[in-house]
């Protein structure tokens, strides 16, 4: 099954949407779906699994998940325990305000998040209490709407970005682990070398000889835990980093498909389309309007 695209369907120029203490069990989980927004998930309570990006990680009561813009993810819920989980939502530059020198950057969480691959943060009880309340004081703004909600929202979100931060930061000078992911060795080095070349040839055989299990079982794994099969898996990477390159380089679009693992640029641009919605050339527009 190929990724779902999520959509929003909030203020667009206030793009911040909190999902607030809402039950998730697998009957109403999205599958896997990946958007531009960055998501912080705090678990009020429950027990589950993560998948995000090419990883599997736990979570229950007090973990905080940190997904940056266009990461694949879906969550699977405890049948007998299902989580109730709060999700803020928002656009990178809504809340990515120019710092008065180059020390801080309030995304610091999520790009440590993107480049170590380390999604979740077990909080401390002291950033529990604080990361419960934020979201609280979250809620009540965006329900009630008094005047200066918008402001007053950014504001929450924005301090609670930089305890968020202060933490991260802390734990890195230490040199300790926030957490490992969980799934088999051989799958997660997999997943990582997909993520790290897509453009490369990524045959069902030859991964599973790559892995040393059969065929059969490597498909019924990772399926079983990504709702993908390997063709639909890259495909969804290949246009990730495709993205990426539409949006920080200026090269023309046929080297992009070329660079992202495409014969031709017909078969880029329909699974680009298939994928986004849009054309290449109008996903660059668009992102260089906005």
């Amino acid at each position: 099954m190929k990724p779902i695209r999520k959509p929003f369907f909030g203020d667009p120029l206030f793009p911040l949407e909190l999902a607030y203490k809402t039950v998730k069990r697998q009957m109403n989980e999205l599958p896997d779906h990946l958007h531009d927004r960055y998501e912080l998930v705090y678990i009020h309570q429950g027990k589950g699994v993560f998948f995000i990006d090419n990883a599997w990680f736990e979570k229950k009561q007090g973990d905080l998940f940190i997904i940056p813009g266009n990461t694949i993810h879906h969550s699977l819920p405890h049948n007998e325990d299902p989580i109730v989980s709060s999700a803020l939502y928002f656009a990178p530059t809504l809340l990515a305000m120019e710092p008065i020198d180059d020390s801080y950057n309030s995304l610091l969480c999520f790009d440590f998040a993107r480049q170590k691959g380390i999604y979740r943060i077990e909080l401390p009880e002291p950033l529990k209490a604080a990361t419960g309340t934020a979201l609280d004081q979250l809620h009540q703004e965006l329900e009630e709407r008094q005047l200066g909600y918008h402001e007053a929202a950014k504001l929450i979100a924005c301090q609670l970005l930089l305890q968020i931060n202060r933490y991260v930061q802390s734990v890195r000078r230490r040199n300790a682990p926030l957490e490992p992911g969980v799934g088999p060795f051989w799958m997660k080095q997999v997943l990582r070398d997909i993520d790290e070349h897509p453009e490369r040839e990524a045959s069902l055989a030859r991964l599973a000889e790559k892995a040393n299990v059969s065929a059969p079982h490597f498909s019924r794994v990772f399926r079983q835990l990504t709702t993908m099969n390997v063709t639909q898996y890259v495909n969804a990477k290949r246009i990730i980093r495709a993205k990426e390159l539409l949006i920080r380089s200026d090269q023309k679009i046929a080297d992009i498909s070329e660079q992202c693992g495409y014969e031709t640029p017909t078969h880029f641009y329909r699974m680009f389309k298939a994928l986004t919605g849009v054309t290449p050339h109008k996903y660059r527009q668009s992102q260089s309007n906005l």
